[in-house]
């Protein structure tokens, strides 16, 4: 009741006019605020999907950088598996030769080796 009383002292302060323009604007600020709501909820579905759409933008350009970086990595190092292959078997190629040409000369050589790991190993 006392909102009731209220608005009765409130129509006996004023005239009818002033309280019905009063009334009116109120309604126009609701409106103004129901509005002004709808507004702010638009903009920020349009920011949720913006962002949305960026960041499944970034996921999928990450993901394509690191499926390339690691298609890289395994080809180069298939290329220094190669390279090691290679280089091992020139250097059995090379040996085998050096045995074959000067078997004095390898056996030296090869107790000349013996003796320095020996050597290093009792250090």
């Amino acid at each position: 009741m006392a909102s009731s009383d209220g608005e009765d002292a409130m129509k006996n302060l004023t005239d009818k006019a002033t309280y019905e323009r009063l009334e009116k604007d109120l309604s126009a600020v609701k409106n103004d605020i129901s509005a002004l709501a709808e507004q702010i909820s638009d903009a920020l579905n349009t920011l949720t999907g913006t962002a949305k759409k960026q960041g499944r933008r970034g996921y999928r350009q990450a993901r394509a950088n690191v499926d390339s970086i690691i298609s890289d990595v395994s080809e180069r190092g298939n290329a220094a598996i190669d390279a090691a292959q290679s280089a091992v078997t020139t250097i059995e190629d090379t040996l085998e030769e050096a045995i074959q040409q000067r078997p004095l000369a390898t056996v030296g050589l090869a107790i000349g080796l013996g003796f320095l790991i020996g050597v290093t190993w009792r250090r």
